[in-house]
């Protein structure tokens, strides 16, 4: 075992393996010397010294700090715009990372996380504190932390068709769909493909209630997806789509009911609390507000240095958040929108999530591995919790009531589900959440 640890070691000191191959060599090597299986970590285990993804540092010949440093300086950021990551860092406030918002919970293996698309990282939901939808593979699968089970929602390497009528729903379906984007709210999961497909499932219901197709288009991934309620109270969805377009569709009437083209891949949409604004972000540095009724523009977002993937409204609908592959999450305010209020970096490349807690508390970005930041609100995003560990990020998501946050993890030995619990004052909350 020595000699196979000290060609490890040599492997990575000399720089011939790109970080992600480093990452599952040293897995790989971890899983080799354990002999055994890799069980789940729990909160307890954490506390007294386990790693929470069960690697074994004590056994390599490297220890996770060194790890972690090489980790930083080999990994290699996509850009689409040569040098945006340097030249964004001077603009970026310092943070003091000493915060503990969300302590570990579990570390589930038997939830193998994954992703199809490098860019596209929304494929991880909470609907309640102990309920989350994601992406395995081909399949979505429900896990429910209480009971630590999980289930199969659909499968869609083979067919799937709609098991209700509707207008304009393709009644043929779809066939081996390659799941790039998820969401889900208010009992309605909706998973976007990477030829336009759109499968609609009410979660209280059996079978697929509806499957369109958003475009024809060579170029016709969906990019992204968001649920919400009208203010008449039906529920609709916004599709994000490569083809430049932002489509609305009516789940009350099963259709679309609104299209707006864009110049530009439009890769993430978010709409504010109100309903009188929508974020279009995409191939393109500035990203643009939006009146969600006809379509014009209202307002520009001029700042960023790259290509943005995510976005999202703080629950006051004051302030937004945009995430760009210059490595910058930038926060705006719709009363001055000169410039952006606050430029928050990473570590090690673009920010490729976002999510505000519903009480507006906190702010959760996430990197395309190894970090996710949550940031104290409160504190104008000063003060901010750092949760490091190892492995591309499939997605992340706080619960509704704010008491969870998961994240899924995506790698070939390591791949799991990340769970983690709101710090409470009493210590006594521990045992009801």
């Amino acid at each position: 075992m020595r000699y196979l640890s000290e060609i490890l070691f040599f492997m990575i000191f000399s720089r011939n393996l790109q970080p992600s191959s480093i990452l599952a060599a040293v897995c790989h090597f971890s899983f080799v010397v354990q002999n055994d299986r890799i069980h789940d970590t729990t909160a307890a285990q954490a506390r007294g010294g386990k790693d929470i993804q069960g690697i074994r540092w004590d056994r390599l010949s490297i220890t996770r700090e060194k790890y972690r440093q090489t980790r930083i300086e080999q990994y290699k950021n996509y850009e689409n715009i040569p040098l945006s990551g340097e030249g964004s860092e001077k603009q970026c406030k310092t943070t003091d990372k000493r915060g503990l918002y969300y302590e570990f919970r579990r570390n589930s293996r038997s939830v193998k996380s994954t992703i199809l698309h490098f860019q596209l990282r929304n494929l991880v939901w909470a609907a309640t504190k102990h309920d989350v939808y994601l992406v395995s593979r081909f399949s979505v699968l429900h896990w429910s932390s209480l009971t630590c089970t999980k289930s199969e929602v659909f499968n869609a390497s083979g067919h799937i068709a709609p098991s209700e009528k509707h207008p304009g729903s393709l009644l043929e379906g779809f066939t081996q769909t390659q799941v790039s984007t998820l969401a889900v709210k208010n009992k309605l999961l909706v998973a976007g493909g990477f030829q336009g497909e759109l499968i609609c499932k009410f979660l209280d219901r059996p079978g697929v209630s509806y499957c369109t197709r958003t475009t024809y288009d060579d170029n016709a991934i969906t990019n992204a997806i968001e649920i919400y309620t009208s203010r008449s109270g039906a529920l609709h969805f916004i599709a994000s789509n490569n083809d430049c377009g932002v489509r609305d569709f009516d789940m009350e009437k099963f259709q679309q009911s609104k299209h707006f083209p864009f110049p530009w891949p439009v890769n993430h949409t978010s709409l504010s609390p109100d309903s009188k604004l929508l974020i279009i972000v995409g191939d393109h540095p500035d990203g643009l507000l939006v009146d969600p009724r006809s379509g014009k523009t209202v307002a520009s977002l001029r700042g960023h240095l790259d290509f943005s993937f995510a976005s999202a409204w703080h629950p006051d609908g004051l302030t937004l958040a945009t995430g760009n592959q210059d490595k910058t999450c930038r926060i705006w305010d719709v009363r001055n929108l000169s410039k952006s209020v606050a430029a928050l970096k990473g570590n090690l490349g673009a920010i490729r999530s976002i999510r505000y807690t519903s009480d507006g508390r906190f702010m959760a970005m996430a990197e395309p591995a190894d970090f996710v930041h949550v940031f104290d609100v409160e504190s104008g995003y000063e003060k901010e919790q750092e949760i490091d560990f190892f492995g591309e990020i499939s997605g992340m998501s706080f619960s509704p009531d704010t008491e969870s946050l998961f994240i899924g993890v995506w790698d070939r030995t390591y791949s799991s589900l990340l769970e983690f619990g709101r710090r409470r004052e009493f210590s006594y909350l521990d045992s009801i959440v």
